[in-house]
């Protein structure tokens, strides 16, 4: 898959700008400041429909204007098509594919698929959980698009449940009459029945992430691991989840590069085993309603969950240098690319000035490993930023305009 032309209107810094692309290499090359990361940036949001650097549509859309429009010409194989988002902050977003069909926004998932490097991926070891819990379910929708329907419905309720709790924790503290919690059984059930299938696709996720970090960081680091992935549940043990991710794994078939664990992007956990956790969750959510209530939050479920990264013995946050972080979060992101590569559908690769905080070891390994990528797009500050290797299509950046050269 990739992308052969890139439309933007009024996003970020640009009232607007076409820029064709081909598969293979292409270096957006420019200083900083000028808009080499928002080219990847848009591309980045029609594959996940968010940005790697907010948390919010509004700074996306240039001052002055009241929306963005991001379009890309997709291609697959034999397959073309026109993907388009407009962004409206403070209203819905809208969405369309080939010009004629008004579709949900997420109903674009899948259309395209991309794996960013950036240097915000050094939070993925350094930073805090929600930066690994944001890592983990991109992963999962950029594999399963429905699964985007089963965490919106998860905040939603989480939302709701959690306002309640809040009516009800002031209520006690001035002393008012207590609320009428009946309610709260319903809302407890819905957050448990999201939270298992969203737990399940994570605990399974893992289990097949597992061998490929640790192939890849043997390949930007040799000799400088091994490196291990462990899910911290809130509401959960440690081996409550380990029989889920045994019952949630199926080991029939295999990709054509090489064996595979766990089911394929579409399957979703048993029914066993998604049930197992729906209880689990309901009856962790009963052990701390009292605290929910005296604190008005909900205390736990997938929202409060964590990936432990560990690194040898010791967890790689607070005990790995800054060059082994590097490679932790780098390997990472290439698990992913390999992982998504196996199930069929080639991610674009995204280098955003990645290079430019690497040694020359790192970065050579780097460029080595991605060259293969059927469509590779990096940004840099100058030429020299990017590794020889990585030769293709080079566009000058600057003062507005994006130019070949």
């Amino acid at each position: 898959m990739h992308v052969t032309h890139l439309s933007l209107a009024d996003f970020r810094s640009y009232a607007r700008v076409e820029v064709p692309l081909d598969p293979g290499v292409t270096a957006f090359v420019g200083a900083n400041g000028q808009g080499k990361t928002n080219l990847v940036e848009a591309v980045g949001y029609l594959a996940s429909l968010g940005s790697h650097r907010v948390s919010s549509d509004a700074p996306l859309v240039r001052m002055g204007a009241d929306r963005a429009v991001i379009r890309a010409a997709v291609t697959q194989g034999e397959r073309s098509q026109l993907v388009e988002l407009e962004l409206n902050p403070g209203r819905a977003n809208r969405a369309r594919i080939n010009r004629s069909s008004q579709v949900r926004p997420r109903d674009v998932l899948g259309i395209v698929r991309s794996v960013l490097f950036a240097p915000e991926d050094l939070a993925l070891v350094k930073g805090d959980p929600g930066e690994r819990r944001r890592f983990l379910d991109e992963l999962i929708t950029a594999r399963s698009p429905r699964m985007a329907g089963v965490r919106s419905d998860y905040d939603r309720v989480l939302r709701q449940r959690n306002t309640l709790l809040k009516s009800a924790a002031m209520a006690r503290r001035h002393g008012g009459r207590g609320m009428d919690l009946s309610t709260l059984d319903v809302w407890d059930q819905h957050l448990a029945r999201a939270g298992a299938e969203l737990l399940a696709q994570r605990v399974d996720l893992i289990a097949t992430l597992q061998p490929l970090t640790d192939k890849a960081y043997e390949q930007l680091a040799p000799g400088g691991g091994p490196v291990a992935l462990e899910y911290r549940s809130s509401a959960l043990d440690a081996s409550a989840l380990d029989a889920s991710a045994l019952a949630a794994s199926d080991t029939s078939g295999t990709p054509a590069d090489g064996p595979r664990p766990g089911p394929g992007p579409d399957a979703a956990p048993s029914a066993h085993t998604r049930d197992e956790l729906y209880a689990q969750l309901l009856a962790a959510l009963a052990g701390v309603r009292k605290q929910e209530i005296e604190r008005g939050v909900t205390l736990v479920g997938p929202h409060r969950d964590d990936l432990l990264l560990n690194l040898g013995r010791m967890p790689a946050k607070g005990y790995a240098s800054h060059g082994e972080s590097w490679s932790y979060a780098l390997a990472l992101r290439l698990a992913s690319y390999d992982l998504l590569r196996a199930e069929g559908n080639e991610p674009v690769l995204v280098l955003d000035d990645v290079f430019a905080e690497l040694d020359a070891r790192r970065r050579e390994r780097l460029a080595e490993l991605v060259v293969p990528g059927e469509q590779v797009l990096v940004t840099a500050a100058v030429d020299d930023d990017v590794p020889g290797v990585l030769a293709g299509a080079r566009f000058l950046v600057a003062d507005g305009a994006v130019e070949r050269v």
